[in-house]
Parts: C-alpha cells; structure tokens; sequence
C-alpha cells in the first residue's frame, strides 16, 4: 500500500511525470532490442535513446559533447567509477565531512588497499564547509577534491563553484557528488571546474531508478571499473577508447534510460531553479511548523538560508525510528529515520548516537502535505 503522502524524495522521486511511464513503456514495445549490437532497425532504435538521453543530459549540465556522459546504475556506481579509476597508490584525497557512504566507503577501501590518506573538512552546525581548512589542505596538493554538492542530511549547500576554482588552481582533480543537487540546482560544469560529475537518474532527474551517470571531463582519463563487451572494437583485448564505449561494459538499461530522457526533459521544462523555489518555499513552511515543538532540534541550515527539500530532526528523548515507523503507520506519511548512510555528517552535528528524522519534499509535493506532516508531529510529540 503507499503512503499517503510521500515525503522521502531525498531516498528516490515519487511518483513520477505520466511521460516517464509512457516513455519506458514505448521503449520496452519498439526499441527493446540491445543497443550498439546489432544494424538492424530495433537495434539502431535503441541506439537512439540512449544519444537522446545523453544529448538532454548534456544540455542540463552544459557539456559540449554528450558522449563525455557515461550511464550507469546509480550514483554510487558512478562515483566508485570516478574514485578507483582515477587514484593510483599513494595519493592524497580531500573530502568533507558531509560525504554520503558512496564516497566514504570507496575511500576507505582504497586507503587499505593502495594506501592512499583522505583529509575529510569539517563543517559548523548548519553544514558549512570550512574553507580555511580546505585551502590548507589544498596547499599539500592532492590528486582528487571530491565534496557533495548538497547534504542527503542536512541540506545545506556546498559553493562548489569557488571548491572547483580552488581546486583546478591546486592542480587537483575535482569530483562532485550531485546526489541531492541534480535536477534541483543549476549545474555548470564549465564555470564550476567540474571534471567529473556523478549523478542519480531516480532522484531530482525524476527517472526510473537504476539510471544515473558519470559526466567526465575529456582531459581525464580513468581505468574502466568493468570489462567486458560493448559492441565496438571487438577484436580487440582491452577495452575500447572511444567514449562512452570504454566506460560501459555489458548491456545498458535502455529501458530505464528512456524514462530518464523523460524526467530529464520535464526538469528541463520546469527548470531546477523553479523547482528549487518550489521545494524551497515547502521546507521554510515545515521548519516553520516544526520550530516551536517541545524537545525539537532542526539540523542544517537556519530559517531563511539556502538549502535543498530536506529537513531533518531529533527530538530530545525520543528515538527517531519510532517517530518515523508511527508517521508511517498511523498518518500514512513516509520519512526517513536513521543515519541516512552518512555517519560522517551525523558525527558534524552531533546526531551519531541518535540518528534522525529526514522529511525532503520534491518537484511535486504541496502545501497540504507539508501541513499534514507538521500537524502529525504536533500530535507525536504531544
């Protein structure tokens, strides 16, 4: 049964624009057939939805050549793609405190495995990057900067345009976690120094999930993560050269990436900066009416700052499971409870031993469920 009112966008979007539907449901009756395999016309078909989704793509980033965008699973592939493909033994990493387990737990493993060292920078309360730390950091000159561009925690956007300039000017390369950002904030990889930009296709891109992608920049090179067949140069024993063949081993999800040509081409409609102004204006009106509440802490930004659809919380003696099972159960309201695979920002704000609530609103949330969500948690904490 689904919950009533959908408050868990910052997880996957739901439900989805009617044309992603009609878009996956076409693609599954006429261009089902494996793209890049075959000359025969379903084949060619499929073929095509994939430039088309690339070339979307690649107009919402402002990437000159769509075939720099790599598809994958989901943003947590494209970023193990990016890290392990690009950091050789010994080198130096800079992160941030606020990195979701998709950039931590890589991270790690390499620091066991090619004894590699991370600084991760700190960030105050209301998710603020330290810049001082990060310049020196930077003036040890690290092979790879990676940062989120926006908390799946806190909400709380990091000014990746002025991390990228750093980062370019330390001769670093720099990597941006657009998990909670894509579709919502306006992304320029040119202006911003991105090289390489990791993405979701099933979040603020209102695709189907198992979509998302790598945009690499085409002065970086990585080792492939996956080998295998991709239906060109296969005579040859290594991977291809040419993009996107290198990077995409195995058959894609033409399907799925149908869909995600759809949700992208709505956002490109709506445009993110309106909806962030959507989402904005509804995480104001629930920090509103969650403020007051005995025993309530909101993490992230304050009032009036800048931030994405998320807003979370702790109550003070109350566990944060319980709070999301009974929104569930007894208001048919779905949040997200826990450390939300981001141990590190829960350890900036000093919420690693209780967890929190994560209420993240979208492109297509209204005033009335919001209104249902503060209602529910005057009654909870009563």
């Amino acid at each position: 049964m689904n919950a009533v009112v959908y408050l868990d966008h910052a997880a996957t979007s739901w439900p989805k624009p009617p044309g992603v539907l009609t878009a996956m449901q076409k693609a599954m009756e006429e261009a089902a057939a494996n793209p890049g395999r075959g000359s025969h016309q379903m084949a060619v078909q499929a073929s095509r939805v994939l430039f088309e989704t690339r070339r979307v793509l690649a107009q919402l980033f402002r990437v000159k050549n769509p075939n720099n965008i790599i598809f994958t699973h989901n943003t947590t592939q494209a970023l193990n793609m990016a890290i392990k493909g690009i950091l050789k033994s010994g080198d130096y990493v800079v992160a941030t405190m606020i990195e979701h387990n998709s950039v931590r737990r890589p991270l790690e493993y390499l620091m066991r495995t090619l004894d590699i060292q991370v600084d991760y920078i700190g960030v105050n309360d209301q998710g603020e990057l330290d810049m001082q730390q990060l310049e020196a950091c930077l003036s040890k000159k690290p092979r790879l900067v990676v940062c989120s561009h926006s908390s799946n925690l806190l909400g709380s956007i990091l000014p990746i345009q002025r991390i990228g300039e750093l980062a370019r000017s330390s001769g670093a390369v720099f990597l941006v976690d657009a998990a909670q950002s894509a579709g919502v904030l306006d992304i320029d990889v040119e202006s911003c120094c991105i090289d390489m930009l990791a993405f979701p296709g099933h979040k603020g891109l209102l695709g189907p999930q198992g979509t998302g992608g790598l945009y690499l920049s085409p002065e970086i090179e990585l080792e492939p993560l996956i080998h295998g067949g991709t239906g060109s140069q296969s005579e040859e024993k290594e991977m291809p050269s040419v993009r996107p063949d290198r990077y995409e081993a195995g058959t894609l999800n033409t399907v799925g990436i149908a869909g995600l040509r759809a949700g992208v081409e709505y956002v490109l409609r709506e445009t993110p900066q309106r909806i962030y102004e959507h989402e904005w204006a509804l995480t104001q009106m629930m920090i509103d009416g969650l403020k007051g509440l005995p025993g309530m802490n909101l993490l992230g930004p304050a009032q009036g700052k800048e931030r994405t659809g998320i807003v979370a919380f702790t109550i003070e003696g109350r566990d944060s499971t319980e709070i999301a099972f009974r929104l569930d159960r007894q208001y048919g309201i779905a949040v997200r409870a826990g450390m939300h695979c981001t141990p590190l920002a829960h350890y900036a704000v000093r919420t690693d031993k209780t967890g929190a609530v994560r209420a993240s609103v979208g492109a297509n949330s209204t005033e009335q469920e919001v209104q249902r969500m503060v209602e529910a948690m005057r009654e909870l904490v009563r």
